[in-house]
């Protein structure tokens, strides 16, 4: 039997930007994938997958999917294009880039782009790497969701490494902290379940009531960017009522002394001023934390997009420290995993190809392609490759981002499945395959279990892998490398081949027959049940002598946003509002958004306000709003409900322009500014006001 007629089931992992990298079986019928589900043998996903990847069939098969490759024959931005052959394709692209190769502004003036539409170590990081390295392109900065909590997490504990979802169900208090768990990391939700059945209290802090809130014991509705302080307010409570476990302090901490200090600034009343939740709650929620044994924090990635966003990360990673609830089970704090997932990236992507070039900081994109300098150093911007990424819709400062790619002498490639909003501004697109059609290696943030995909179907039309773009774009460009004859096997393979300790036993025989495995650390894992932290003085520290060599306070503190009251009086008198731009259920950032039924799901465009808010305003439910700041604007129908702080303006995002009313989203008011750590974005520090639209 040939591949084009094969029936059965396929192992897969689902390759989205999600902590859950779920194991999924891909069920073939005479070539064609008829449907997907969930491994109920993989102890995370547990035999279901989300709402979104249920609908992968439908994705894969679109009506839309591009099936060859395209040359623009429109103005940019108008989405005309006309077929051309791989090799016409693979030549032009080629030629371009080798001229600007060989002018004097020389390969860095030529930019990568890309992040994770593809969270797999082959079409997201290999090939692709080692060709621009080879090529000395500029290198890109990927700093656009997790920079600033994983610096803030290396400051503290030193390395993005936390507590293992899977000790939940012994937690007796869980808090999820800034994370809509329902929507960001579901397959998590049953451990919280277990531990709920067995008396654990669950506790969101959010200044959404979100769909996770909701089903939650209690709902604390913080102030956006004030969850420091709020930290510090706990820490208050915890020094002041003897809840600090003072053995564990006094083995595998450094700095309490100075924490304590620092924390009595942080009075109830004072923190209440800060956050807006009352200061009653905040000691009864100190003490509940610090009465607990095994207290699990999971934080996510929203709560530091925001000027303070590494610190605020690097405040909450303290906490488990101080009342020791390391030492068991279901104790802890939860970033990511990612960092336990010790691949031999070196192999992988060849570094040392890349001759010493400059980096772009893939936020400041808008400034990198429309200020003379290139507003980041070094040459301007004259070419673009895109790929596993949507910048056009997802990049912050859209409207600056739209300019750049707009024009003319900038020459732009784009790696896509669909003709999204960057594909429309393409001069050459390259029809990429889907997961269910090639070759791949998965990591997790969050759990501990690698995973292989095999490819189920034989690629539609005429895409090709990523890698296999990357190794033609090679070859017709004269590099000559062994490495750039590699297949995708033998990539994973060498993704594989390091010394780690944790990544022993993991081989890639072993995942080609069982599809998936743990990682060689304990079930459940305790990283810091006895020290151990990887920071220099190999404790929790409290006090980061590096923090203060980077100019940052060394102990924990409270950093206002960019913009507010605080920070910027007189624009937030002109844009009274905070806009919080978190992911719609049925989208996870601009992927899926074409896909029918989820779009469906997600009706428009909208967004939520508070009652109040919205009567100062004489904004009714239903109505057509316009969210504007200086930066731009977007339209949406308002929602008015109760489950929002005030002060604050939800729109669930992130839609493509193309398929918005007015041809606009949320990043149309975003800003390019950066953390305090990490140089990460701001998408949530962003000041608007919301009127009725015109």
């Amino acid at each position: 039997m040939t591949a084009s007629l094969f029936t059965g089931v396929v192992r897969g992992a689902c390759p989205h930007d999600c902590p859950d990298t779920c194991a999924m079986l891909v069920t073939v019928e005479n070539g064609r994938a008829v449907k997907v589900a969930g491994d109920p043998e993989h102890p995370f996903t547990n035999g279901f997958l989300c709402a979104k990847v249920n609908r992968y069939i439908e994705r894969t098969y679109h009506r839309d999917r591009l099936l060859q490759p395209m040359r623009r024959s429109g103005p940019k931005g108008s989405g005309r294009f006309e077929p051309i052959s791989w090799s016409a394709a693979i030549e032009e692209v080629a030629q371009r880039l080798g001229d600007i190769a060989r002018s004097p502004d020389g390969p860095q003036a030529i930019l990568p782009y890309s992040y994770a539409g593809t969270m797999g170590m082959v079409q997201g990081s290999s090939m692709d790497r080692r060709f621009f390295h080879k090529l000395g392109a500029s290198k890109l900065d990927r700093t656009i969701c997790s920079m600033a909590g994983t610096v803030g997490m290396r400051m503290t504990v030193g390395a993005n490494i936390g507590a293992d979802a899977e000790g939940i169900p012994e937690s007796d208090l869980v808090i999820l902290w800034g994370t809509n768990t329902l929507t960001s990391n579901p397959h998590m939700w049953p451990f919280v379940l277990q531990a709920r059945a067995r008396g654990a209290r669950i506790i969101a802090i959010d200044p959404i009531r979100t769909r996770t809130a909701e089903q939650c014991d209690e709902w604390i509705g913080i102030k956006p960017s004030t969850d420091a302080a709020l930290a510090l307010g706990i820490m208050h409570v915890l020094f002041e009522r003897g809840l600090v476990d003072e053995e564990y302090v006094a083995l595998y901490t450094l700095g309490a002394a100075e924490l304590r200090e620092r924390a009595r600034e942080y009075t109830p009343a004072r923190v209440a001023e800060i956050t807006g939740v009352d200061a009653d709650t905040i000691v009864r929620l100190g003490e509940e934390y610090g009465r607990a044994k095994a207290a699990f924090l999971r934080v996510n990635y929203g709560l530091q997009r925001h000027a303070g966003g590494g610190m605020a990360v690097r405040t909450i990673a303290c906490l488990p420290a101080l009342t020791g609830h390391w030492r068991r089970a279901g104790g802890g704090v939860q970033l990511s995993t990612s960092a336990n997932f010790q691949f031999d990236k070196a192999a992988l992507e060849r570094p040392d190809l890349s001759p010493p070039v400059r980096t772009v900081n893939m936020i400041r994109l808008g400034d990198a392609l429309t200020l003379p300098d290139a507003g980041v150093g070094g040459p301007p911007v004259r070419a673009m490759v895109v790929y596993n990424s949507n910048p056009a819709a997802v990049a912050p400062d859209r409207g600056a981002v739209r300019r750049g790619m707009e024009r003319e002498d900038l020459f732009t490639v784009v790696l896509e499945h669909f003709m999204t909003d960057t594909a429309d501004y393409a001069d050459i697109v390259l029809p990429a395959t889907t997961q269910l059609e090639h070759w791949d290696l998965h990591l997790a943030y969050g759990h501990h279990y690698v995973s292989l995909n095999r490819p189920s179907i034989e690629p539609i039309g005429e895409s090709l892998p990523n890698s296999e773009i990357f190794r033609r774009l090679a070859a017709a460009m004269g590099m000559t490398d062994s490495c750039f004859a590699d297949d995708d096997l033998a990539m994973i393979g060498q993704a594989l081949s390091g010394n780690a300790k944790k990544i022993q036993g993991v081989t890639l025989d072993a995942l080609l027959e069982r599809g998936w495995m743990r990682l060689n650390v304990p079930t459940p894992y305790l990283p810091y049940a006895e020290g151990g932290f990887s920071t220099p003085s190999g404790k929790c520290e409290f006090v980061s002598e590096r923090m203060a060599k980077m100019g940052l306070d060394p102990l924990p503190s409270f950093t206002a946003p960019y913009e507010s009251l605080e920070s910027s009086p007189e624009l937030a008198r002109r844009f009274p509002l905070t806009l919080i731009s978190s992911p719609a259920h049925q989208f996870l950032n601009t992927t899926f958004v074409n896909v029918d039924s989820l779009r469906r799901g997600a009706r428009e465009p909208e967004c939520l306000l508070h009652p109040r808010d919205a009567e100062a305003r004489g904004i009714a439910p239903g109505m057509m709003v316009t969210v504007h700041n200086d930066r731009g604007a977007f339209n949406a129908k308002a929602r008015v409900e109760e489950k929002i702080r005030e002060g604050v303006v939800w729109a669930p995002s992130i839609w493509w322009s193309k398929l918005s009313p007015d041809g606009h989203n949320a990043n149309d008011t975003t800003s390019q500014r950066t953390t305090d750590m990490g140089e990460g974005p701001v998408f949530y520090d962003n000041l608007v006001e919301v009127s009725a639209a015109v």
